[in-house]
């Protein structure tokens, strides 16, 4: 991404003074970077507010309420994950954040559960080379393999369309620059991110059910 976005802002600084535009330019960057600044002061009380909501609804248990519920859509996604265990919670947590809006707040539960699938994929080779006694030594770093497993591969591809019910960052943004009805998104968000959520799903069951019929 960085060089992606480095050389968009190269492509447009060349651009502007081959057409003679370097006043333009210049201006541009000024009063962007500005505007970045206060958008940035903006939505980060947006996203203080719906992550500490978040917070709260976790320390109250009404996570772990709701995660309860998702038992079935859980077995059901991840039908070799036991429901019960840390990653299943912060999967729970992840897709909730999600599903009402708040991508920035579902970051730190997203990352979590990365963290929680890779250590259940290591403990599972580690078990499995101790079956085979295959002799396979560890990296210096004590992880035996960077290749990613059904979970982590389903859960980021879950994580990636992620279902939304109130897009509440598209709305504070259309909000915050002058949208004549900033709620008139959610409608739209709803239909798109359905099926793209729906084609995730169908995806990684085709996937699964093609790994165990081989």
């Amino acid at each position: 991404m960085a060089y992606l976005w480095g050389g968009m802002l190269l492509i447009g600084i060349m651009y502007g003074v081959l057409v003679g535009n370097v006043d333009e330019v210049t201006k541009a960057f000024v009063s962007c970077s500005g505007e970045a600044v206060s958008l940035c002061i903006s939505m980060a009380g947006i996203t203080a507010m719906w992550t500490g909501m978040m917070k709260i609804a976790e320390a109250s248990g009404l996570v772990t309420g709701l995660a309860a519920k998702m038992r079935l859509l859980i077995r059901f996604l991840f039908p070799n994950l036991n429901t019960e265990s840390k990653a299943a919670h912060y999967i729970c947590l992840n897709f909730l954040s999600n599903v009402l809006g708040l991508s920035w707040a579902s970051t730190s539960s997203g990352l979590c559960a990365m963290k929680e699938l890779k250590e259940l994929q290591l403990k599972k080779e580690k078990a499995e080379r101790n079956a085979e006694d295959s002799g396979k030594k560890k990296d210096t770093a004590g992880n035996s393999s960077i290749v990613a497993s059904n979970e982590m591969c389903t859960f980021l591809i879950i994580n990636v369309s992620s279902l939304q019910l109130i897009p509440v960052n598209m709305v504070a943004y259309r909000a915050k620059y002058g949208s004549a009805d900033p709620t008139a998104i959610v409608g739209p968000a709803i239909l798109a991110t359905a099926v793209s959520t729906a084609v995730a799903v169908i995806f990684c069951k085709v996937i699964h059910i093609r790994e165990h019929d081989g």
